[in-house]
């Protein structure tokens, strides 16, 4: 396995892996521009009961609900707050302009709120949704796109940072990022390849593997293996399985928001609603 002033109304107009996040982008934009049925008297006193700082404002960050990424952080307003709620749409304090900021008036890269939450001492809120494009000025992903430490880090190199700009990456996306890497490497004739590029460039033994390890994984219950065995297993299972999305040019991130798509609903009823399978033909 690899290693504050007079706020206006918002105005609603329309890297290594910039391939994958630009197609995971494209798959999951959203409009969430409908009012949301909203409590007045319980949204007043919500916001009543944040701390704001001397000048009024809450730290709000902006996060990915399928990744994890942190997308960008900026500071939020009463009524700033009040229109993410109502709205659905990320919406802060701009402190250089004074005025209330929805994230992509301009540029049209909105963040689709699914949820809001508060920190323990309700000083800071989390804009859990998802990005209908780039969250950074730059054109990056998210505005977390250097990497600091290392050697290579921002820290230790002029314009540094892994893979010159690399944005924070989970787990599984940094396993996707290098799954991604091994793909678009150039490998010599002279070199062996990595277990992944043979996996990529042998989709017969990739099923098989895939078949083998999820077969491993079900022998770690029927066999009493224990804990740490069904561990390694499902490593094994989710590694190439990986691999196989990868081949098909499925981001994780649509994955992902397949299974919330699925919160609250009953599995029977969701898998009797997919399209029938294509049967195989047995004379062919």
């Amino acid at each position: 396995m690899p290693r504050g002033a007079r706020a206006r109304q918002p105005a609603f107009g329309g890297s290594t892996r910039a391939r994958v996040v630009a197609r995971a982008n494209a798959r999951r934009a959203i409009a969430l521009g409908a009012d949301v049925a909203v409590d007045e008297t319980q949204l007043n006193a919500f916001l009543d009961s944040l701390k704001y700082d001397d000048k009024g404002l809450v730290c709000a960050i902006a996060q990915d609900v399928d990744t994890g990424a942190i997308l960008m952080q900026g500071f939020a307003s009463r009524d700033a707050v009040a229109y993410t709620l109502r709205n659905r749409k990320a919406t802060f304090w701009s402190r250089s302009r004074s005025e209330l900021w929805c994230k992509g008036e301009t540029s049209g890269n909105f963040i689709g709120v699914e949820s809001v939450h508060v920190d323990c001492d309700r000083d800071s809120l989390i804009y859990l949704g998802v990005p209908t494009g780039p969250t950074c000025h730059t054109g990056a992903h998210t505005c977390y796109y250097k990497r600091v430490d290392g050697r290579d880090g921002a820290a230790a190199k002029v314009d540094g940072g892994r893979h010159a700009a690399e944005e924070a990456l989970t787990t599984l996306y940094e396993l996707e990022a290098t799954i991604e890497a091994r793909r678009v490497e150039a490998v010599a004739d002279d070199v062996k390849p990595s277990w992944t590029r043979r996996l990529l460039d042998n989709p017969e033994l990739l099923c098989k593997k895939i078949r083998e390890e999820a077969g491993e994984l079900c022998q770690t219950w029927e066999e009493n293996e224990g804990k740490e065995a069904a561990t390694n297993e499902m490593a094994d299972v989710l590694y190439h399985s990986m691999v196989m999305l990868n081949k098909q040019g499925v981001p994780m991130s649509d994955v992902l928001a397949v299974l919330r798509r699925r919160f609250g609903t009953s599995g029977v009823d969701e898998k009797a609603a997919r399209p029938p399978k294509k049967l195989i033909d047995p004379s062919k």
